[in-house]
């Protein structure tokens, strides 16, 4: 079972991460200060750990940096307050993977954190060609093909399929698809994202007007079906 180390200070929020992850079927640790949560990372790394932070005795950041120069490799997800930009660039400088913005919805972190363990342990989902009726999709290559009729996508399409199809089945976010595919220095609009799914849909979809595996989530975002 994958387990995850949630370092966290606020109760109430370690308690909702807590029972959200553990109803996805993951093994939680809880911590809420900063020394601790070091010295229980180097007895015994987690799978991933999600690091606030401001942390009473040693901040997230220390941490990140402590383990980084230590040589760990664990996978770590910062939770920063809003505003907190310095904070965020100098997160990942120091070797974080990932960061969330507080507040944020619980759908958008476990979709971090299950991308960020399948980028992180590549054996998990060796799958890269994916067999859908009577398409096939190459995600080495870029190329999707279906009889006779071949499409390639563009490096930045490709890099969104493989988000979507690394979280299928979740309702992605706009928002999310953007920080993820486009990254967290990149400054497009949400209608970016609606622009590529379509041009998506043109290459992979049977009748991309009535889209079955690219669906849209009335107001919430978008889902790959598999």
């Amino acid at each position: 079972m994958t387990t995850l180390l949630i370092v966290e200070d606020d109760d109430a929020m370690a308690t909702a991460l807590s029972d959200g992850f553990e109803y996805e079927g993951y093994a939680v640790r809880r911590i809420a200060d900063g020394e601790r949560a070091l010295r229980e990372i180097r007895a015994g790394a987690p799978d991933l750990v999600i690091l606030d932070v401001m942390l009473p005795r040693l901040s997230g950041l220390e941490i990140c940096r402590t383990l980084r120069s230590e040589g760990s490799r664990v996978p770590i997800i910062l939770l920063t307050a809003r505003g907190q930009e310095v904070d965020r660039v100098l997160g990942l400088k120091i070797g974080a993977d990932d960061y969330v913005t507080k507040p944020f919805s619980f759908m958008e972190l476990a979709a971090r954190v299950e991308a960020l363990l399948r980028r992180t342990r590549p054996g998990r989902d060796t799958q890269r060609v994916l067999d859908i009726g009577d398409l096939q999709i190459d995600l080495e290559s870029g190329e999707a093909r279906r009889g006779d009729e071949l499409a390639r996508l563009t490096p930045q399409e490709l890099r969104l399929l493989e988000f979507l199809v690394a979280n299928r089945g979740r309702v992605l976010s706009r928002e999310l698809l953007l920080s993820s595919v486009w990254g967290h220095g990149a400054a497009p609009l949400t209608r970016t994202v609606d622009m590529h799914i379509a041009r998506l849909r043109r290459k992979i979809e049977r009748h991309p007007r009535r889209p079955e595996l690219i669906v849209t989530v009335h107001r919430m975002g978008y889902r790959f079906k598999l």
